[in-house]
């Protein structure tokens, strides 16, 4: 029988549990002696649990925001931790309970730049004209506009069509086969660009995602409307230097409308107008552009250039002294277009990139290029395949290409031209890659 600590005849009892007693417990590993949580600890704690009536983080130290950042619940207002909580784990957690894929690298490494950019992608993707307030949009931009460097709108939805009973479905039917719906309008553009004052990339396209039965064409373009609100918005917007507007159904008029308030642009240095349905009169918009702006990168791959809007563009070209790279791959060009672009080259001493690929030229571009190849010092890259350029075209490039030492890309795939000669130009553009490669290692070393 064992035998109690108290004297016999006392009224207390043992605790239930006898480690109270003792002063060191060795068989519990976790044991501690420190029984009472560290003052510092219990006022950080009380911090998190009223961050949102009574915020402090700036006057910490830095170990005690780590912690606060940690703690904190990712669900408090923005109005709250926006302009209070800097880049780093908060932001992080934010991040990752709401997307599952978060590739901070294509933010700058900056976990709040990547929230608030995708919350204002989504915010702007899931805005229904007439049904979400603007103010929604509005709140945000003064928390968000300092981080805000890139905008990708993969959607962009219209109005919601009020339900029709059957006799007015069958009527609207019948009036549509004799003249157009009323056009549906998407989110307006102008209210928001002015205000990121942080904006360089925007990526828009106009299209519903997922749509499934409900399909329409006239979702997937942009209004005259619009047109008219986005032009509008990307003159107001200074600091853009990105835009790529693609897959939207743009065709002249609407080129020209936005070629008209991106002239003189201060900032601009990428356009990117491709898989549209641009035609001759927007290419000649394009080409007062490329005299009036600071481009370095044009893009108006897939669309329906022919010669007149080629020549306008080369006109702007040989006239251009700023201009790195032109793709006009998937177009309607044929020799007169192309030569007219090879004559502005002999012009031109800035571009460096040229893409005709899969046009309708023949061996009399090639032959106009190859003088190009000849003359030009500064052109690095060529891409004619997918083009009809035969013996006469292939022979041209081949003579052209055995003195140059500048081309690193000559690409003729496609061409009709003899696997010989394409072969022999391939190994030129190889030996000048790695000629530059040496050059750039051995400009490294030196510095």
């Amino acid at each position: 029988m064992s035998k109690s600590p108290y004297p016999s005849g006392s009224n207390l009892k043992a605790p239930k549990d006898c480690r109270i007693m003792r002063r060191i417990i060795a068989e519990d590993l976790d044991w501690s002696l420190v029984i009472v949580p560290c003052l510092s600890n219990l006022c950080l704690q009380s911090i998190v649990r009223n961050f949102e009536e009574k915020p402090i983080f700036e006057e910490l130290k830095p170990i005690h925001r780590d912690f606060i950042q940690e703690k904190l619940s990712v669900s408090l207002p923005l109005r709250v931790t926006a302009k209070l909580i800097s880049d780093g784990v908060y932001w992080k957690r934010c991040c990752e309970q709401r997307w599952d894929l978060c590739d901070v690298s294509h933010y700058g490494h900056s976990w709040k730049r990547m929230f608030f950019e995708r919350h204002m992608e989504s915010i702007i993707e899931l805005f229904i004209p007439d049904v979400t307030e603007p103010k929604t949009v509005l709140e945000i931009v003064p928390l968000c506009k300092d981080y805000v460097k890139r905008l990708d709108i993969s959607q962009l939805l219209p109005p919601i069509k009020e339900p029709q009973n059957e006799e007015e479905e069958y009527g609207s039917e019948l009036a549509s086969n004799t003249e157009y719906d009323e056009p549906l309008n998407h989110f307006n553009f102008s209210i928001l660009l002015d205000k990121l004052t942080s904006l360089e990339e925007l990526h828009l396209v106009y299209r519903v995602k997922q749509c499934g039965m409900n399909f329409e064409w006239k979702m997937f373009e942009m209004t005259d409307r619009d047109c008219e609100s986005l032009a509008k918005a990307l003159k107001s917007c200074k600091t853009l230097k990105l835009l790529r507007l693609h897959e939207s159904h743009i065709e002249d008029k609407k080129c020209r409308l936005l070629v008209k308030h991106l002239l003189d642009h201060p900032s601009l240095r990428e356009l990117d107008f491709s898989h549209n349905l641009i035609g001759d009169r927007g290419a000649r918009a394009i080409g007062k552009l490329l005299t009036r702006s600071k481009l370095e990168i044009l893009n108006m791959c897939d669309n329906d250039i022919r010669d007149p809007g080629a020549k306008a563009i080369a006109h702007g070209l040989s006239k251009n002294s700023t201009l790195l790279s032109l793709n006009l791959r998937l177009n309607r060009l044929t020799d007169e277009g192309g030569q007219a672009i090879g004559k502005a080259l002999l012009n031109n001493n800035t571009l460096r990139h040229l893409h005709l690929g899969a046009n309708e030229v023949t061996g009399l571009t090639a032959i106009a290029l190859s003088k190009v190849l000849d003359e030009n010092q500064t052109l690095k890259s060529l891409n004619l395949s997918c083009n009809s350029l035969g013996e006469d075209g292939g022979k041209a490039l081949e003579k052209a290409m055995s003195h140059n030492t500048i081309v690193t890309e000559c690409d003729i795939r496609l061409t009709e031209v003899d696997e010989h000669i394409v072969s022999f130009i391939n190994q030129v553009a190889w030996t000048n890659q790695s000629l530059e490669q040496k050059k750039q290692a051995k400009g490294k070393k030196t510095k």
